[in-house]
């Protein structure tokens, strides 16, 4: 007797080890998937949104996964959407990755537990909405986990299958619009959010997105297209903004007829969604990016905010010191060698405002060129447009916090990059140690702050908490903001000169047209 009640004993410890040692198994809406744990975090790779968009579903809404039976192993990545590489020799080239046209999956990191409701955090990555994934090791979301919030990172359609407008798209959309579909991708992945993050612990009432670069592009018409209301909270913007001209839908259609006829060389609909996905992939003419097509969105995104019609949440958004370094600025060597060639083209660029353009970027000498031109790269491209979207968020009755990153890290081109477009990054996921740079105690000092600030937002819809410095939220008055430096501090009036200026000219500009 008392043999059987120890076999019993064992038994039960036996079966008690089985169940801790097996997968975590967590069931979605559309069936049971099986993650990992590494660090206490458990993580969960792979896992579809919607259903794979090839054949006829090429250049449609994203449609509902099919269910599964079983559990399906959720332990690595999916493969990246249909993209080139970057150039040899690119600072964002990377080693090459799975690619598929069967690429709509999303990845979870949390350290809580079904019922925890923890604030939960959507990155959409960039790449110029060509290029990118959502695997990329520095967006690994540990170290956020760690701090209290469930980290998800998704793929969409990138380049062509992303963005392409064409006449009959449009006549057979029954929304009568074509294009736009890689910011379908992102409203359904906040769709499957809203629906099953509650699974891994996560808060469907409190869902922050960000993203950098093009996926701050994503962001920021996240926040203006009516089909996102509802699915988020807040929203953070590093480095990317869409308040300058939007192609019309006549315009982006025009660009998918050329595309078809004379870069793919393929004359119907039929013909495009029956081609190879390599062959599209390799083409580059025609239209591959946003438009206002009467759907995602009904006006351009400047109007829509101009019209207070975004989603009302507060914004933490702002840019880097040095964005124009890696980008523009990597072809240095064809920028004017001389003053008069400098004068040239800059007369001939801004004409009755060059004066003014001349006190915002003053030139005295041929060593003043680069940095002049750089400035202006960053600041058109980059600077403004965060503002734009801190003073229009505010004007509307929404907290926005404003930042600018000028940190260098210690890449093997410091001198040349300095804080260079994208450098953030990794200080905002506390993924530094995925590089081989010799990074110091205020790297990973400034990687703490950033990160907190970062889930404190998410937590609350303010980034300030306890140890860190004070960040004001914008006002246009004293336009405050915070430099994420050596030091973390305050500023106010953030390149307000040469902002003022790129804004009236934009102003004049789009009077003019």
């Amino acid at each position: 007797m008392m043999m059987n009640k120890l076999m019993v004993a064992a038994g039960v410890v036996m079966t008690f080890a089985l169940v801790s040692a097996a997968p975590d198994v967590v069931k979605i809406d559309s069936g049971q998937i099986a993650g990992t744990t590494a660090n206490g975090v458990r993580v969960f790779k792979g896992i579809p949104f919607a259903a794979p968009p090839v054949g006829a579903l090429r250049w449609k809404a994203p449609q509902p996964v099919a269910s599964w039976s079983g559990v399906k192993t959720a332990d690595t990545f999916a493969p990246q959407c249909m993209q080139e590489p970057y150039p040899e020799g690119s600072p964002y080239a990377r080693p090459p990755e799975p690619t598929s046209e069967d690429c709509l999956y999303l990845n979870v990191w949390t350290a809580a537990n079904a019922g925890d409701r923890k604030p939960v955090m959507v990155w959409i990555h960039g790449g110029a909405w060509t290029r990118g994934s959502g695997s990329i090791p520095a967006y690994d979301g540990t170290t956020l986990a760690k701090k209290g919030v469930v980290v998800v990172t998704t793929n969409y359609r990138l380049g062509v299958f992303g963005f392409l407008a064409h006449p009959e798209l449009t006549a057979e959309s029954p929304q009568h619009a074509s294009g736009n579909y890689a910011i379908l991708d992102h409203v359904a992945a906040l769709q499957w959010v809203q629906k099953n993050i509650a699974a891994f612990g996560g808060d469907p009432n409190r869902v922050t997105i960000f993203g950098e670069s093009a996926g701050s592009w994503s962001v920021n018409v996240l926040q203006a297209t009516p089909l996102a209301k509802g699915l988020f909270h807040r929203a953070i913007g590093e480095s990317g903004g869409q308040f300058a001209r939007i192609a019309s839908l006549a315009d982006a259609e025009r660009g998918g007829v050329t595309f078809a006829s004379s870069g793919a060389a393929l004359h119907s609909l039929a013909a495009l969604r029956a081609a190879p996905a390599e062959r599209l992939n390799t083409t580059h003419a025609g239209s591959t990016g946003l438009a206002v097509d009467g759907y995602v969105l009904p006006d351009t995104v400047r109007n829509l905010f101009t019209q207070k019609r975004q989603s009302p949440v507060p914004v933490l958004v702002g840019s880097n010191a040095n964005e124009w370094t890696t980008l523009g600025g990597l072809n240095r060597s064809q920028y004017p060698k001389t003053i008069d060639e400098y004068r040239k083209r800059v007369d001939a660029q801004y004409g009755d405002t060059v004066k003014e353009y001349d006190a915002a970027y003053p030139v005295k000498s041929e060593a003043d060129i680069a940095e002049a031109l750089l400035g202006v790269g960053r600041d058109t491209t980059f600077t403004l447009e965060m503002r734009t979207w801190a003073r229009l968020v505010t004007a509307a009755g929404q907290k926005a916090f404003l930042y600018q990153f000028t940190h260098v890290p210690p890449s093997p081109n410091a001198k040349t990059w300095g804080a260079y477009h994208a450098a953030e990054i990794p200080y905002v996921f506390g993924t530094l140690r995925t590089r081989s740079w010799p990074f110091t105690d205020v790297d990973f000092k400034l990687s703490e702050q950033m990160s907190s600030y970062w889930v404190d937002f998410a937590t609350t819809g303010d980034p300030n908490g306890k140890g860190l410095p004070r960040w004001a939220p914008y006002d246009p008055n004293a336009e405050p903001y915070l430099e994420l430096g050596d030091t973390v501090q305050q500023k106010n009036h953030l390149l307000k000169a040469q902002l003022d200026f790129l804004e009236q000219l934009q102003q004049r500009r789009r009077t003019s047209q």
